[in-house]
């Protein structure tokens, strides 16, 4: 973000859930080497926002949160 701001760009929108990532609560627990034993929310390490877990549906669903950057028109 630093170096769009030097080339002139500004911080436009928030999006807090920009990327839905979604697998069951195996493949989760295989990709943050964690264990999920019960629905709720969950932080994991490097993620940016909580991973909400559903036992029951066996799904974990993940939300990435993004900054957009807008540049002036070159000209």
């Amino acid at each position: 973000m630093r170096l769009h701001e030097r080339l002139g760009a500004r911080v436009a929108t928030a999006l807090p859930h920009s990327m839905r990532i979604t697998g069951t609560v195996h493949e989760w627990e295989t990709w943050t080497e964690l264990a999920l034993p019960e629905s709720g929310t969950y932080v994991f390490p490097s993620g940016l926002a909580p991973l909400s877990v559903d036992r029951d549906a066996d799904l974990a669903t993940y939300w990435e949160p993004n900054v957009w950057m807008i540049h002036p028109a070159l000209e």
